[in-house]
């Protein structure tokens, strides 16, 4: 574990376990949690032999509560910064929701430098906000609203996300684990609101379509048919289309936290196509 200074004056916190000589997977988490998200995914693959790092993003976790550069372009050149502090390359990058639209700028802006793979898991690419350009996207009004409640109640909404819609808890015959729950809350909780309130213009308004385009390298698009946060339709099929070298593979019926809720599948799915 360390810190790495920005040159925007910025401490970005990172976990980095395993051999230093082992091939390298990288983990990016989601709005608004922490690299502790992270944790069935990063042991899984240590105990493959290989060495995984993640980061907490500017604002979350443990990375500086600054209120500024809360943005695609910040995020990425955040993660430039870690990559040459550590002096890794040819590494594995996977990204969850916001992470996965963190994936695919930091791909683009560095011409998929140091970069062997890439995976998006239910991510927010192309575009989330709907637009004349983009008619199957959510209203913006979708987002204000997620801004309202979290300058209303942070500490609540933050527990009404996972509670619900995050985990897909809120379908019929749902079984909720009070421990994802509240480890969910808790993350959130670590980081800062204004890094939380302006992270949701960032997700949703920033258009990665021409990013999509830039990432050669090949990337996997794993993505939930009942994904109530990141919509499957208008994420996961667009994306895929638009990356040279993408590849889809769709859960039936998993939700937006997939890489919590069905780990096991997720490890699995990502060895192989990291091992491909």
């Amino acid at each position: 574990m360390g810190y790495v200074t920005t040159n925007d004056g910025v401490e970005i916190f990172y976990k980095d376990w395993g051999p230093s000589d082992a091939p390298v997977v990288w983990f990016h988490h989601g709005w608004p949690l922490s690299a502790d998200d992270w944790d069935a995914q990063m042991l899984f693959f240590l105990a493959q032999g290989y060495r995984v790092i993640a980061h907490d993003r500017r604002g979350h976790g443990r990375s500086s509560q600054v209120w500024n550069g809360h943005d695609m372009d910040h995020y990425a050149d955040d993660v430039a910064a870690v990559v040459k502090h550590l002096g890794i390359k040819q590494a594995v990058h996977v990204g969850h929701s916001t992470g996965g639209g963190e994936v695919i700028h930091y791909c683009a802006r560095y011409s998929n430098e140091r970069v062997a793979k890439a995976v998006i898991i239910a991510a927010v690419p192309p575009l989330m906000v709907q637009t004349a350009s983009n008619p199957g996207g959510l209203p913006k009004s979708v987002f204000d609203d997620l801004q309202a409640q979290l300058k209303a109640n942070r500490a609540q909404f933050f527990l009404d996300i996972p509670t619900g819609p995050f985990y897909g808890y809120n379908r019929p015959g749902a079984k909720a684990d009070q421990g994802v729950i509240h480890n969910w809350w808790r993350q959130g909780m670590t980081g800062c609101a204004i890094a939380h309130h302006d992270g949701i213009v960032a997700f949703s308004q920033t258009d990665f379509t021409e990013s999509l385009k830039k990432v050669t390298v090949p990337v996997l698009v794993m993505h939930g048919d009942d994904d109530q946060i990141v919509p499957y339709e208008n994420s996961g099929p667009l994306s895929a289309k638009l990356l040279p070298n993408g590849t889809l593979k769709t859960y039936a019926g998993y939700p937006h936290g997939m890489p919590t809720t069905h780990a096991d599948v997720i490890n699995a799915d990502l060895l192989a196509f990291i091992r491909s």
